[in-house]
């Protein structure tokens, strides 16, 4: 049903919850992306190549971050958002601390498994519940505040790595002699998993708003949150899936769409496998003993990932109709995810490798690095967001529905052009001088796109909506953008040429936005059409 929304004033709390909530985004992206500064010197202890560095940061990571995303949006959208949250990070902070004990590619996958599982729930978590506590002329501010944040997690997890592991090592240059015989990278994963503990307890404390009463949608409660957050899960793992068809009483025609999608893309990823390996032969790794080829381990994870989307999308479907119409049958809102998913496979691709790429084109070493494009990543990645949040709030203002679409598109089809020119400097001087404008665009995108996908839905969807664009992006972002650049650099020993390949990506992203402007205006007014007509009591 609905009512009148509540007052547009934000309140003190409101300014708390957005503090804490960018706080919880700045530790997962620093928990995250620690791996990009610390990998020469992994690379060195653990013997692996950057094709292996590149499923440990992205395939690894990516395909549990995804996967519980899942049932933590579902959860997300039943349950005490803050206490979610406050036990998400208490988890994937303990998980980073594991790789401080790592001593073989096996427990730094491990670490890896359990991180990306405690950060499946801060996008859904932390944007329904921000959600909750701005109205919709100041989402975009908070988006950019969010955006920022995460600049400020990448920024401070070279700054963080580099500086603890180059102390540490200042202080013991055999990890022999060292306490507990960790060598510096261990340090450093040990430093960065601390403070998520005290966040953890913030938000434990922090208070619940009323779910959509910002929009004047009441939401009714959930009777049984995490009994439908563990049959999503079952429902989108492959194998458990096919239980929750029968369950469900599916049709003839679901078990043939599930069971031809999971023959089709088993049969893709194997061809996929033997392409790569003829591209970018890689030794083999070891898991406990067992020997086992990194491609098929990659498009193992994809061809995983894949199906989850896929049955995720049939889920819907069959247990959730007006969740299904508003989200999957609204063309401006799959668009923008896709838009979303592409620009994270070059985000990543590059992010992933650029810290290497300047030790190893202009001789500088991990600590001066870390600090200096840490630092200059952190203060130009919030200027960027900050600057382009409450921009997109008056672009939609001025321009409604297609503003924020327009500015999206400005950043996403300038900053490649701007990348080429950035990754050809001379020396390490020029480099940093052109990030900063670089830097600057790339980061614009995010407040307008992300601001518009949760738009497009009602309040009680956020959190699923969140999730949905949470497994596409990482799975076909994370999941895609660092293995390509480790398998293209390994492949042709050029690390330049490795990292803008993936800039291709951006002319399938402006086709893509150019569509998007068509259609932005129909598909928000049959926001609450779709919803009633599939039985929403709205």
């Amino acid at each position: 049903m609905t009512t009148p929304p509540v007052s547009g004033r934000v309140t003190g709390t409101a300014w708390y919850a957005l503090a804490l909530v960018a706080l919880t985004n700045a530790m997962s992206l620093l928990d995250r992306n620690i791996l990009a500064i610390l990998a020469p010197r992994i690379k060195a202890d653990l013997q692996i190549g950057d094709a292996e560095l590149g499923l440990l940061y992205g395939t690894v990571f990516a395909l549990f971050y995804a996967l519980f995303s899942l049932p933590l949006g579902r959860l997300s959208d039943g349950w005490i958002r803050t206490r979610i949250l406050a036990l998400a990070i208490g988890f994937w902070s303990f998980s980073a601390g594991l790789a401080a004990f790592a001593s073989g590619f096996a427990m730094l996958a491990i670490s890896r498994l359990g991180v990306g599982i405690g950060e499946g729930a801060t996008s859904p978590a932390g944007t329904s519940l921000l959600f909750d506590y701005f109205p919709k002329h100041r989402r975009g501010l908070v988006m950019g505040t969010i955006a920022a944040s995460i600049a400020v997690g990448l920024g401070m997890s070279n700054v963080v790595g580099g500086v603890a592991a180059g102390w540490w090592e200042g202080l013991y240059p055999s990890a022999q002699s060292a306490p507990l015989g960790l060598a510096g990278w261990q340090f450093a994963f040990l430093v960065a998993s601390v403070p998520g503990f005290v966040l953890a307890l913030l938000l434990w404390h922090l208070k619940e708003p009323q779910r959509g009463a910002m929009d004047g949608i009441a939401s009714r409660p959930d009777p049984a949150p995490f009994r439908s957050s563990l049959a999503l899960l079952g429902a989108v793992t492959p194998g458990t899936n096919l239980l929750s068809l029968a369950a469900s009483k599916a049709s003839a025609r679901h078990w043939t769409a599930n069971i031809g999608v999971m023959v089709l893309v088993v049969g893709l990823m194997t061809l996929f496998v033997h392409l790569a390996s003829a591209f970018s032969p890689r030794p083999a790794l070891s898991f406990g003993g067992v020997p086992l080829n990194p491609h098929i381990l990659q498009w193992g994870v994809m061809g995983f990932g894949i199906i989850v989307i896929f049955n995720l999308l049939q889920r819907l479907a069959l247990a959730d109709p007006p969740t299904y119409q508003v989200t999957v049958r609204s063309p401006a809102l799959m668009i923008a995810i896709a838009v979303g998913a592409l620009q994270t496979v070059i985000n990543y691709g590059i992010m992933g490798f650029t810290p290497a790429f300047i030790m190893q084109t202009y001789g500088t070493s991990p600590a001066e690095t870390g600090v200096t494009f840490g630092l200059l990543s952190l203060v130009i990645g919030v200027i960027g967001p900050m600057i382009s949040g409450p921009l997109a709030d008056w672009f939609d203002k001025s321009m409604p529905a297609t503003g924020r679409v327009y500015l999206t598109l400005f950043a996403l089809g300038v900053s490649p052009l701007i990348g080429v020119w950035t990754y050809h400097a001379p020396d390490a001087f020029g480099f940093y001088s052109r990030f900063v404008l670089y830097s600057v665009i790339l980061t614009c995108w995010m407040p307008p796109l992300y601001s518009l996908i949760y738009g497009l839905v009602l309040p009680r969807m956020r959190g699923i909506t969140a999730s949905t664009y949470l497994i596409i992006s990482t799975i076909f972002g994370l999941g895609m953008g660092p293995y390509l650049v480790g398998m293209i650099s390994d492949a042709t020993g050029d690390l330049r040429t490795a990292i803008l390949s993936v800039n291709w990506m951006a002319i399938p992203i402006i086709i893509l936005l150019i569509i998007l402007l068509t259609r932005i205006r129909k598909d928000e007014s049959l926001i609450l059409v779709r919803a009633r007509d599939a039985g929403e009591p709205v």
